[in-house]
């Protein structure tokens, strides 16, 4: 009877570091499971973009490391939905943006107008069907001058002429990188579509002692 009580307990003390060993090994699938689905939902949200220039200075400098919000501009095409209920008469190319349209002074990562493969970084100046000129080293957005607190230096038209005026398109932003004379914008390439920007830049974290909020400036027009 011993012999037989000393197998059974064995046998039990086994089963229990197998149940044991199982559960730990489920904790682990588990928490490596829960990590990805967070690493996934949080690379939905953010992205990390690395300042590659001196274009947007003295915001932004070169090797600065940048968090982006992809879904700062998120819409959702309610026009075209609503168009097909009956006796609702709507845009069908209207849009809702739950968190915000674009904004003036918003300082967005973009893919390029050029069709190249590195992002471009750069500040929105004008929005959808603003007139923007450039006279005497300001920028007038509807004839006002726009007061802009974050340049070193007077803007240029740099290449657009249209009489030095610039119509922004719907569905469009105008714009430009801090360094006004040193920077490729839509001074050259013209506005571009809402639809290619990639997100908004929230913060700058290295390097750790430039680290900084990017808000958007209160602008005034004179």
């Amino acid at each position: 009877m011993t012999h037989l009580a000393g197998e059974s307990e064995r046998w039990a003390g086994a089963e229990e570091r197998a149940t044991r060993r199982r559960s730990l090994a489920w904790d682990i699938a588990e928490t490596l499971l829960m990590a990805l689905v967070l690493f996934v939902a949080i690379r939905g949200v953010i992205l990390n973009y690395r300042v590659d220039g001196s274009s947007m200075e003295p915001t932004l400098h070169n090797g600065e490391m940048l968090i982006v919000n992809r879904r700062a501009y998120a819409s959702v095409p309610l026009g075209r939905w609503l168009s097909w209920v009956p006796g609702i008469a709507v845009d069908p190319n209207w849009k809702w943006y739950p968190f915000g349209q674009p904004q003036r002074g918003d300082i967005v990562v973009f893919h390029p107008p050029n069709g190249g493969n590195e992002p471009y970084v750069k500040r929105i100046i004008a929005l959808p069907g603003e007139h923007v000129e450039i006279r005497n080293g300001f920028v007038y957005i509807n004839g006002k001058r726009l007061i802009e607190p974050y340049l070193s230096e007077p803007t240029v038209w740099r290449g657009m002429t249209l009489d030095h005026e610039y119509i922004v398109e719907p569905g469009h932003v105008f714009v430009m990188g801090d360094n006004r004379n040193n920077s490729s914008d839509s001074r050259v390439f013209g506005a571009i579509p809402i639809s290619s920007i990639i997100g908004k830049a929230w913060l700058t974290y290295w390097p750790p002692d430039e680290a900084k909020l990017l808000g958007t400036p209160a602008y005034a027009l004179e």
